[in-house]
């Protein structure tokens, strides 16, 4: 897998999709919140362990608020051993609030396909399980066709020897995990996991971002 020029590929695709032109006025509702006159909006994405992707979606300038969580499955108030156990039919998600004036859907999708390997089915490395799966969980219809358009193009384009296969789905109810889960990798940083798993993947991730990345 050629990660930079995934990211020439993706920034090449921004372009592509920003000429199309015309932005959807069709938002679900709770999908834009207005807080001290800075307008918000949420994007949902699942690329396997939470713990992983919100480690490095934090880091990124505009993101206001990352959420680990469960979405796009059928029991309600889901424990994080029900979609352990790979039955409840939710995916392991972040649910990320970010100021559109600081960084686009189209940056944020960017940042997502470089965050893990889209092309693994039910799996992210050693982790497996459908909880683990490639998910875009979209809030409203522009984020939709961009995601369709997004992964179109990313699959054309020639980025991976395999086949994307990230789900893209619509975003329905999002269950915040527990505690523990939250901002884990900041208050967990001497685990094994964090060390070996999280760590490398989160210092490639803000090599290639440098330039999106929070100043302090």
């Amino acid at each position: 897998m050629r990660r930079y020029s995934l990211l020439s590929c993706l920034l090449a695709l921004t372009i592509s999709a920003c000429a199309q032109g015309g932005k959807s006025k069709d938002k679900v509702p709770g999908d834009m919140e207005v807080s001290n006159n800075v307008k918000t909006e949420k994007a949902t994405f699942g690329g396997g362990c939470f713990w992983c992707t919100e480690a490095q979606f934090q880091y990124l300038d505009g993101v206001t608020k990352v959420e680990s969580g469960y979405a796009g499955g059928t029991v309600a108030n889901p424990t994080y051993e029900q979609v352990s156990s790979g039955t409840t039919g939710h995916a392991e998600v972040i649910q990320v609030t970010y100021d559109p004036a600081k960084i686009t859907y189209e940056e944020l999708l960017q940042a997502f396909w470089q965050s893990h390997d889209p092309t693994q089915l039910n799996r992210q490395g050693n982790d497996v399980g459908p909880q683990y799966r490639s998910v875009i969980l979209y809030h409203n219809e522009e984020q939709h066709k961009l995601a369709e358009l997004y992964k179109e193009k990313l699959q054309q384009s020639g980025a991976y020897d395999k086949p994307v296969v990230t789900e893209i789905a619509p975003m329905t109810a999002f269950y915040k995990a527990e505690d523990y889960h939250q901002n884990y990798y900041n208050e967990n940083g001497s685990q094994p996991y964090c060390h070996f798993v999280i760590q490398p993947k989160l210092e490639k991730f803000k090599k290639v971002f440098k330039d999106k990345l929070k100043k302090n």
